[in-house]
């Protein structure tokens, strides 16, 4: 109990390290992220991820494991039936979803979804397709603007967007869009895992730009998580990027938007120089948005290789009393066909220097090993229906 005073998961989301083996169920035979992005480029410049032992517990490419790693790892399945950013994270935090979200990829959304969204909002809705986000905003950003409609898509993902540009759409109504097309999508047909508000500046194709003013409704998690039970007993729990959208603020006491994943490791660095008792947990999801889905095996390498560069601050900011907790939450195979999330194990790297060394654990079949470890470090029961047993006596 309180082996640590703080603990810091950070999530490269999407990082997953190789097909889980019901794979094919998910149409994911023979997925691997990182492994295949190391077989593409051959090497990257990671000499932290090195260090605390990613590369002896995922090998490819040209490079090699170290001799003594200063991290324990090992890889983790999911116990989920799901292979989305909620899912995972919910069940990081305790939580098995046994129903996947509903996806639209294939046909677009229900004409009946869209007449009650039409209608509601006031807006008529156009494009209601699978689609890049920067893609149809070329394609129809002139007609949103000129006649006023709404840009309704979705992706390979359980998600539906809506893309509003800010100097013609406002913020303050995209938003309000947003929140009713939420509460629309409550109905378990129309189910999906989020509803994301895209916003763009610009006046005419080529000049179209996303801000940073993407917000995110997510579904609130089925149950209480390990960041509740965190919260009521009085800790911090700090939400870095998406986190407090995954959650919907539940369980959370701090949170901290991010412009990009460079800025969100910079975020949990400054974090980790002020004082706190309790969980800092971040995700990075540019791996997944910017490269993952668009297929950029090159960029997902550069994302990789800026990580690495943070990662070196913050071990050296981590304090005695510090645990570092390195995972993912899905893979997405930018080698792969099609540009979802892919059906994979992810890694789990652990590293504080109260360690004696660092070396392999065994594997585990579910995420939720993370948020019962933390949870028992601090002394706190799991809640009740929550999953996952703690590993803290292998972190020490």
């Amino acid at each position: 109990m309180n082996e640590y005073k703080r603990i810091f998961v950070i999530v490269l989301d999407s990082l997953g390290i190789g097909a889980m083996p019901d794979s094919h169920r998910f149409g994911d035979d023979g997925v691997d992220t990182f492994g295949h992005i190391l077989e593409t480029m051959g090497t990257l410049d990671i000499p932290n991820l090195k260090a605390l032992g990613l590369l002896n517990l995922h090998r490819a490419g040209r490079m090699e494991g170290a001799e003594r790693p200063r991290g324990r790892y090992m890889r983790l399945g999911e116990a989920s039936n799901g292979k989305d950013t909620m899912t995972g994270h919910w069940e990081m935090m305790g939580i098995k979803t046994e129903k996947p979200f509903q996806t639209f990829t294939d046909t677009g959304f229900p004409s009946e979804l869209i007449s009650e969204l039409e209608r509601r909002c006031g807006k008529r809705v156009i494009g209601n397709k699978s689609a890049s986000g920067t893609a149809i905003i070329e394609e129809l950003g002139e007609e949103e603007i000129n006649t006023g409609a709404m840009i309704v898509y979705t992706s390979a993902d359980s998600v539906l967007q809506i893309c509003g540009n800010e100097e013609t759409f406002d913020l303050e109504n995209l938003y309000r869009c947003c929140e009713i097309a939420r509460d629309v999508t409550m109905k378990d047909e129309w189910r999906v895992g989020r509803v994301i508000a895209r916003p763009y500046v610009g006046k005419k194709k080529g000049e179209f730009k996303r801000t940073s003013n993407r917000h995110d409704y997510a579904l609130k998690p089925t149950g209480d998580t390990a960041l509740n039970a965190l919260k009521d007993a009085g800790l911090d729990v700090i939400g870095v990027g998406k986190i407090n959208d995954i959650f919907c603020g539940e369980g959370i006491t701090q949170t901290h938007h991010s412009d990009s994943s460079v800025h969100g490791m910079e975020q949990t660095i400054e974090i980790c120089r002020e004082d706190f008792h309790g969980l800092c947990f971040t995700n990075l999801v540019d791996f997944d948005a910017l490269w993952g889905h668009r297929r950029d095996v090159k960029g997902y390498g550069r994302e990789i290789e800026k990580f690495d560069k943070n990662l070196g601050v913050l071990l050296e900011e981590l304090k005695d009393d510090d645990l570092l907790i390195l995972t993912a939450d899905h893979g997405n195979d930018p080698t792969y066909t099609g540009t979802d999330h892919t059906r994979e194990y992810v890694p789990f790297i652990a590293y504080s220097r109260k360690m004696e060394g660092g070396g392999a654990l065994e594997s585990e079949d579910t995420f939720a090993v993370i948020g019962a470890s933390v949870a028992e470090n601090f002394g706190v029961e799991m809640p009740e229906g929550t999953i996952g047993k703690s590993i803290l006596d292998k972190l020490v």
